[in-house]
């Protein structure tokens, strides 16, 4: 495992200096270690060197993970499309989930959510490369999802998530994130102040575009197990 160590740090340092690069504050850029297919093993070798914030695909395989590194201070984020008979799960496990692009889906997590626990934090997703096989609201359905998301009850709206179509050069990556980012700006809603975007190949091209959060999975475990 101590592979993963070294893929964390050097994942790390990758962030640190796009952060220099874009003449953000050190730390500004969060990482979240996605963890798809890999056991909790892995996980809890990379949380051994500091990593908190932890991401998964599959709820099944999450929440066998959960049951094994439960104790651990874990923040937990759900990544991708969500069945609607999956969600009270995700209500009652998850800290943060990425890619909700339904008001159905908010909806059954706000009322499935348990009053002791803070509100779950909930990031839309926007299709910015516009691809119809890939999930995600359109520009023009994103305000209007958000103001209907706001009002919710246990939940609460706290940016927004893209997984743009794979380009090679850095300048159309850092297009695709941009969109993201101006769409968010163009919310202007308070305290909705995040972007979910950026992972192995192209974090970079995220954080000078503004990136809160970076989901990387293969530069910190490798391929999938």
């Amino acid at each position: 495992m101590n592979v993963i160590s070294q893929n964390l740090a050097l994942v790390r340092q990758r962030l640190r200096e796009a952060e220099r690069q874009a003449g953000r504050p050190e730390g500004s850029a969060g990482l979240i270690a996605v963890g798809k297919t890999w056991p909790a093993a892995a996980l809890a070798e990379a949380y051994r060197h500091g990593q908190r914030d932890f991401g998964e695909n599959y709820l099944q395989e999450a929440l066998a993970k959960q049951d094994e590194l439960k104790g651990l201070d874990i923040v937990w984020h759900f990544i991708g499309p969500i069945q609607s008979n999956k969600t009270r799960p995700l209500a009652e496990r998850f800290h943060w989930i990425h890619g909700i692009d339904r008001l159905k889906i908010a909806k059954r997590l706000s009322e499935q959510r348990p009053d002791h626990l803070p509100p779950v934090n909930l990031c839309i997703q926007v299709n910015v490369s516009g691809e119809p096989s890939k999930a995600g609201v359109s520009l023009a359905e994103l305000l209007p999802l958000a103001e209907s998301i706001v009002p919710l009850p246990r939940i609460r709206l706290r940016g927004l998530m893209a997984i743009p179509a794979p380009v090679n050069d850095v300048e159309g990556q850092r297009r695709a994130f941009r969109i993201l980012r101006e769409a968010l700006a163009g919310l202007g809603l308070a305290g909705v102040d995040t972007l979910s975007m950026g992972m192995s190949d192209d974090l970079e091209a995220a954080v000078m575009e503004g990136a809160t959060l970076v989901r990387v999975g293969t530069a910190i475990f490798g391929g999938r197990a």
